[in-house]
């Protein structure tokens, strides 16, 4: 018999990123955006399945154990413990189909394949505040295109992209139930956006600030703060917030930053040549390091989503964040003869139909490296000396 208990408390908590047995298909699964999920494998008819049995977060160790002993000994009995605890749920609702159980229960069955699972309420958001509060106690059997059209016009004209991503979730909630084979109406979220028509809100740009404008903010971020740091670091790298607050030390090797696939956007691998200047703010925020990311919270984890746009906030500036990877790139086009493919790359976009992509070879690494130095420089109001270093 495979050894059991093999993982201590500590370790559990200490151990980074990676995935740990404790022997007898429990896993312990640590992703590199701090949480942790534990997963029991199990073979069911020759075939290899994985059973989530909860967040670290909630299910301790012990607890995770007792849980996988509880379904391993439905496996000896020959049964498949997860249609087992599918039907023991369904028994316990007492066949509660209510539009909250079932969107709850896509929500769960989509967390795989979202980014950072869903984290911070980002996919079920639009649901729980503008749908659920309504119509979730309602039978998603008994859900038509008038009580979602009633639901949304509040907000299908005022807050239209909240409100396009409510229904967005709204047809895959009801495909998923006709999936569990319940008798819904998987037109119904079609047929509500015939009755509310066409969206008169008009899109707004994130504000951005003039690119002629970076280097005097740029220079303002004096303080070596966690935020100034955090701030200098996304305007020279010109990369999106997430994608610093998470930046971990494991992902800097010399001078190149490899964001993973999971943590981007277009969930593709991206290599980030780092500017002299990039490297010395780093060197700047490894004291503040925990946990290897650079830039922790006071209190847990990374610094939240909010944390730099309010700092911009409070300097009353209409600017936010996000719209420095517009300077970057506006800069490039007004003042730089880059090539679109290579600032494009730069900001991590795709571009170009699937065959260009697929034939395409290169990121452009090289040309990057020279772009991201000369957009150092430019921020930094610093000059190359003729052996192409940088001085005040």
């Amino acid at each position: 018999m495979r050894a059991l208990n093999k993982l201590s408390a500590i370790q559990v908590k200490n151990y980074g990123a990676g995935k740990y047995s404790d022997g007898g298909g429990l896993w312990l699964h640590k992703r590199l955006d701090g949480g942790a999920q534990w997963v029991l494998r199990v073979t069911v008819h020759g075939m290899r399945r994985e059973m989530g049995l909860g967040s670290l977060q909630y299910v301790s160790l012990k607890e995770a154990r007792d849980e996988a002993e509880k379904w391993r000994a439905v496996l000896r009995q020959g049964k498949d413990p997860i249609k087992e605890r599918e039907r023991l749920k369904r028994e316990v609702s007492n066949d509660d189909h209510s539009l909250a159980l079932i969107a709850n229960e896509a929500f769960e069955a989509r967390k795989a394949e979202l980014k950072g699972d869903g984290k911070a309420g980002r996919w079920f958001s639009p649901l729980e505040l503008h749908v659920l509060p309504r119509i979730g106690r309602i039978p998603v059997e008994d859900i038509d295109q008038q009580d979602i059209r009633n639901t949304l016009a509040p907000i299908w004209h005022t807050k239209a992209d909240t409100a396009r991503k409510a229904m967005n979730r709204l047809g895959i909630v009801m495909r998923h139930a006709a999936a569990m084979g319940l008798d819904v109406d998987i037109q119904a979220t079609e047929k509500a956006k015939a009755l509310l028509g066409k969206s008169r809100h008009k899109p707004k740009h994130i504000p951005a600030l003039d690119w002629r404008d970076a280097p005097k903010f740029y220079q303002s971020l004096s303080e070596g703060t966690v935020t100034h740091l955090a701030l200098r670091l996304l305007i020279l790298t010109a990369t999106r917030s997430s994608e610093i607050r998470f930046c971990n030390l494991s992902e800097i090797e010399d001078d190149v930053w490899v964001i993973p696939e999971e943590r981007m956007k277009a969930g593709k691998e991206h290599r980030i040549p780092l500017s002299n200047e990039a490297l010395a703010v780093i060197e700047r925020a490894k004291p503040f390091a925990r946990g290897g990311y650079l830039f922790p919270s006071v209190r847990k984890g990374v610094i939240s989503d909010a944390t730099m746009s309010r700092y911009m906030e409070r300097k009353s500036m209409e600017a936010r964040p996000h719209g420095f990877r517009s300077s970057f790139r506006t800069w490039c086009a007004e003042t730089t003869d880059t090539p679109r493919e290579v600032a494009e790359t730069a900001l991590a976009h795709v571009f170009g139909g699937s065959v260009e992509r697929a034939y395409r070879r290169t990121d452009y690494f090289d040309q990057r490296r020279v772009l991201m130095e000369n957009w150092a420089v430019h921020v930094t109001m610093k000059v190359k000396d003729s052996s192409g270093n940088n001085e005040g």
